[in-house]
């Protein structure tokens, strides 16, 4: 999956662009987190062309971000839908971080599209650094260490 990736294989980022590599990943993605798990849900919601959206699916399933799942309704033929993987579902944040991102410096007339909230406070949420004890960090004072896997 992550031969010859740009950055090499020891670059964390890089091995994740590859899996990612393609807008509509994130946008499949996004369409996940909104419960969208069916074939024909995905491609009507998206407007994205069949054959680009299998392979899209097919990407993120061998990546282990997505899982097929086979079910049959009454009456019709054996499908399969696509589930997010725990790992997956751990891309949350960098979608909701990108959104972040996209809402305070390209936004859009009509106002954010999603607004994420803790489920029992509904409190409004953002992606952040945080501490291990949980405490919130600002931006400028979380410093990104080489190790001697960094990329030459």
């Amino acid at each position: 999956m992550a031969r010859g990736i740009r950055g090499g294989e020891t670059c964390s980022i890089a091995r994740t662009v590859d899996v990612l590599k393609d807008p509509w990943a994130f946008l499949v993605l996004r369409e996940a987190f909104g419960g969208v798990t069916r074939f024909s849900d995905f491609r009507a919601r998206l407007h994205i062309a069949s054959d680009v959206l299998s392979d899209r699916l097919s990407a993120l399933v061998t990546a282990g971000v997505l899982v097929r799942e086979h079910y049959r309704e009454a009456g019709s033929r054996p499908r399969e839908e696509y589930r997010l993987t725990e790992a997956g579902d751990e891309l949350r944040p960098v979608l909701a971080a990108l959104q972040q991102w996209g809402d305070a410096h390209l936004p859009a007339e009509c106002g954010p599209t999603v607004l994420w909230r803790h489920r029992e406070t509904g409190e409004l949420l953002e992606v952040a650094f945080v501490d291990a004890d949980g405490r919130r960090v600002a931006r400028a004072d979380a410093v990104g260490e080489r190790t001697a896997a960094y990329p030459a």
